[in-house]
């Protein structure tokens, strides 16, 4: 049985690109019957940066309602929130004390977040990587469903893992990326060669699961694309249109060679309107089920349930991991 875990923060509501890079291949593993799926809330990670708290509160419930509304099945995963299961921060300190400065600031997200934000720069933002090392870690997690642009962190991950087994003998199983070929990294719809970013400061460049269906269409509509008119994939010379032929064939399934077919006569703006229905349809059906979830007694039942097979897992972890240090009297 592979364990596979995967988690995003709650910082603000899932895009477009969050769900077809990270959720989409979780519900793609989840149909495997050899996979055990873990899936957390990264609260911890979020307070990287400054956070209301009532809007923090907020953000972790809609986000676990969110999970179950993209299909989530509660036969075959678990879901728990990160905060309340201290495994994470206790393996977190271990994992800090077995990196090395120079590798951290290597981490180009810390490097692009600390240029962004020139005053008050958390440590966190540092250490975030260590701290992403416990979650996997913690579980004997087999594969992780990461975006591309998530390689270098699940590969210091597996640095950490290999360095720790050296050091103190086999402990930790080596994780594995798992990558969608198509859908892996989506772009922003205004400057495409951009990942969709929730925090980006201009609202049209990014779709929300939230968001109202018709500022939706609107958003895909005014996407940027080119003076060429040809609807075809090409990444370097025509990187919006090429964004929004990924999004097209990730949620409709249809390959991305069919559909340079079906458009080769036809225009932007009509291959934009049938992209903006499509993407309206994707966003009615997860939105009616949100609205369940939200307001289902269930939903605390079901974060339960998630972190107390969390916390079994995890505090035998760290007690063998305390062990293989010396930590503690036993």
């Amino acid at each position: 049985m592979k364990r596979v875990l995967t988690g995003i923060q709650p910082s603000g509501h899932i895009t477009l690109g969050n769900y077809l890079g990270a959720i989409k291949p979780l519900l793609e593993l989840q149909n495997k019957e050899d996979v055990e799926l873990l899936v957390f809330i990264a609260d911890l990670h979020a307070i990287t940066v400054n956070q209301d708290r009532q809007q923090l509160k907020k953000n972790i419930r809609e986000l676990a309602a969110l999970y179950l509304a993209c299909g989530l099945d509660l036969n075959k995963a678990h879901m728990f929130i990160q905060s309340e299961v201290p495994c994470h921060n206790q393996l977190g300190w271990v994992m800090e004390c077995n990196s090395y400065i120079g590798e951290l600031e290597r981490m180009t997200q810390f490097k692009d977040k600390k240029q962004k934000q020139t005053e008050g720069v958390s440590a966190g933002l540092l250490t975030y990587p260590p701290l992403m090392a416990a979650d996997i870690l913690l579980y004997d997690t087999a594969l992780v469903p990461v975006g591309e642009d998530q390689k270098q962190h699940l590969e210091i991950t597996r640095n950490l893992a290999e360095r720790f087994n050296n050091k103190y003998g086999e402990t930790f199983t080596v994780p594995e990326p798992y990558i969608l070929k198509t859908g892996a990294k989506i772009m922003s719809l205004v400057e495409p060669t951009k990942k969709m970013s929730k925090s980006d400061s201009n609202p049209k460049a990014f779709i929300t699961l939230l968001d109202d269906i018709n500022i939706a269409k609107k958003k895909i509509k005014s996407a940027v694309t080119d003076s060429e008119g040809i609807i075809k994939y090409d990444v370097v010379n025509k990187p919006g249109i090429s964004n929004l032929l990924t999004i097209y064939s990730s949620l409709s399934n249809i390959s991305i060679p069919n559909l340079e077919i079906r458009y080769k006569d036809s225009n932007y703006q009509n291959f934009k309107e049938d992209l903006a229905n499509l993407v309206a349809q994707f966003l009615t059906n997860i939105q009616e089920k949100f609205n369940y979830y939200i307001n289902d007694s269930n939903l605390d039942l079901v974060l339960n349930s998630g972190r107390d097979l969390a916390y079994h897992v995890a505090s035998r972890k760290i007690q063998k991991v305390y062990r293989k240090i010396g930590l503690g009297r036993y």
